[in-house]
């Protein structure tokens, strides 16, 4: 049986054997669109490995052939001490599950291979930069060290040494190192293969990981599907000025406009941009610093576009001034967004009407009506981030996800973090809405807000949350855990207390899509909107 497949425009787009992710990026191939070079293993690898607690029989040799094939297209060797090949190893099931699986960049970064890539680039700042996240990656995926352990040793480490900052990364690196020996019993290991073979397998285990597991649940997403494994050639955002990372949408996720939105970092790393660690700039700066590449990334977005018929989004790093694509997503919109972007596809000719009253379910109309805070009356504005999912929310601040569980039981909470991860999907289900110090629309905080339509406001900046304290600071106040605070999808107002919520005027996209019902299956009066669409529905399903 085969496990591997290459990432190329020949092979078959079968998402339930190379996940969504390989999906997508097997039709970008086939696009032309710029997609760095390599392979998926394959679901049913998954599948075996999570019921026999082993690789299957042969795909230990088939990842040795898939690596020697990237080796020949690229002129490198990985782990090697001249021109290294690094790669990253990325999971992707058939279902979108944002960032509950594990990732894992730079691998193949030896100390060898490191000292190979600063020569190479004559930056030993950046090779340096490049092996402290592999080794921090690499310790949380497969040796569940966590971040804050890792973060504090490389602060201290760093923080520690004399000298330029390629000494410092060096002295953060070898802080790491030693960390990961003592809490694992062994040093990484320095066979790059090896580290493959791991990174693998901890892709394949972070399957039934808590985190996954529950937003699996939550969203009727079956158990025994396993996920695949993207392997890819790296590309480095972290390399120089003319480099950088970001997430792109063609058109809002919130309002559904016909613009272009996201989030951009330059000289980082992807998972900077999705973790919501940092603090992201508008994608429109990349139109002002990097002009080839947003030109390429517009080109790119519209293509998509047009070979989906949908609104989409795309993960990207540009290196050197070079724009690749890394993941490709295409829908996904709720709400107001999601009835817009049907209209308007319709009008511009992409779709039909029925195509159009097919997409919006009766549930996206729940949520089509959003609110807003009343911003004409008096407010105590605690602090204001960016609306990142919209729609009100009230509820008593929890800081910790662990308390966001145990105080939902008394009453609607509002999960307030620094930034969410996976580790924190409990207390996201638990929270009626979510409020992040950092991060942007594309971070992790966001995009699972919107998925279980649940009021986000992320990137308030000068927000300071205490967990050992369990109080949150801003603007020279304090609130102490479980204060009630009122948080604006929209808008990005957070107020204390519960202010008047008002209901946005009549939508006038949603007005014509009604209409459109209404001339499928007859006049609507006297019935509720979402029966006029489900009537619609069931005239086109059964005509």
């Amino acid at each position: 049986m085969k496990w591997i497949y290459h990432l190329s425009p020949e092979t078959n787009e079968n998402g339930d054997v190379l996940g969504g992710k390989g999906r997508g990026l097997v039709i970008l191939r086939r696009l032309g669109l710029p997609v760095p070079l390599g392979f998926i293993v394959g679901t049913e690898a998954c599948r075996f490995f999570l019921r026999d607690e082993k690789f299957p029989g042969g795909l230990g040799a088939e990842l040795t052939a898939a690596i020697s094939d990237l080796e020949s297209a690229t002129g490198r060797r990985l782990g090697g001490p001249r021109r290294p090949l690094v790669v990253s190893v990325r999971s992707g099931a058939g279902v979108s599950m944002p960032g509950m699986m594990s990732t894992i960049l730079n691998l193949g970064l030896t100390a060898e291979a490191t000292a190979g890539l600063a020569a190479e680039t004559g930056d030993p700042r950046f090779a340096l930069d490049a092996r402290l996240r592999f080794l921090t990656g690499f310790a949380s995926a497969v040796y569940g060290l966590t971040p804050e352990s890792l973060e504090t040793v490389t602060r201290e480490a760093g923080g520690h040494a004399a000298g330029d900052e390629p000494a410092r990364l060096a002295a953060a690196v070898h802080g790491v190192e030693t960390l990961i020996a003592e809490r694992a019993g062994a040093p990484v290991p320095d066979d790059a293969m090896r580290q493959l073979e791991l990174a693998v397998r901890a892709v394949f285990s972070s399957w039934n990981t808590p985190r996954a597991t529950t937003y699996r649940d939550l969203h009727g997403i079956p158990h025994e599907l396993g996920t695949a494994v993207t392997v890819q050639v790296m590309v480095f955002g972290n390399r120089g000025d003319h480099s950088g990372t970001g997430v792109a949408f063609s058109r809002d996720p919130n309002t559904g406009k016909a613009v272009p939105f996201g989030d951009v970092l330059f000289g980082r790393q992807g998972e900077e941009v999705v973790s919501g660690r940092s603090m992201t700039r508008p994608l429109s700066e990349l139109a002002e610093r990097e002009p080839e590449v947003w030109a390429a990334l517009l080109n790119a977005l519209n293509r998509i576009e047009e070979h989906h018929r949908d609104a989409c989004s795309v993960e990207f790093t540009f290196e050197a001034g070079r724009l690749w694509l890394l993941q490709v997503r295409a829908g996904g919109l709720v709400g107001r967004a999601a009835v817009r972007v049907a209209v308007d596809l319709a009008d511009e000719g992409v779709i039909s009407r029925r195509e159009a009253l097919l997409r919006v379910s009766p549930r996206h109309l729940q949520h089509a009506h959003t609110p807003r805070v009343e911003t004409a009356d008096a407010l105590d504005v605690f602090t204001r981030g960016l609306g990142a999912s919209p729609g009100v929310a009230a509820g008593r601040v929890a800081t910790t996800a662990g308390r966001a569980v145990q105080m939902a039981r008394g009453g609607p909470v509002i999960l307030v973090r620094p930034q969410t991860s996976p580790l924190d999907m409990h207390g996201l289900a638990a929270a009626a809405g979510v409020l992040t110090a950092r991060g942007g629309p594309a971070s992790h905080a966001a995009v699972v807000a919107r998925s279980m339509v649940k009021p986000a406001v992320v990137g308030a900046a000068d927000l300071t949350v205490d967990e050992a304290g369990a109080f949150l600071r801003a603007g020279g106040r304090t609130l102490p855990e479980g204060t009630l605070i009122t948080i604006d999808g929209v808008g990005g107002e957070v107020v204390v207390g519960s202010p008047r919520v008002v209901t946005a005027a009549a939508d006038p996209h949603l007005h014509r899509l009604l209409g459109w019902a209404d001339e499928v299956c007859g006049d609507g009066s006297g019935r509720t909107e979402a029966e006029r669409l489900s009537a619609a529905h069931t005239v086109l399903r059964n005509g």
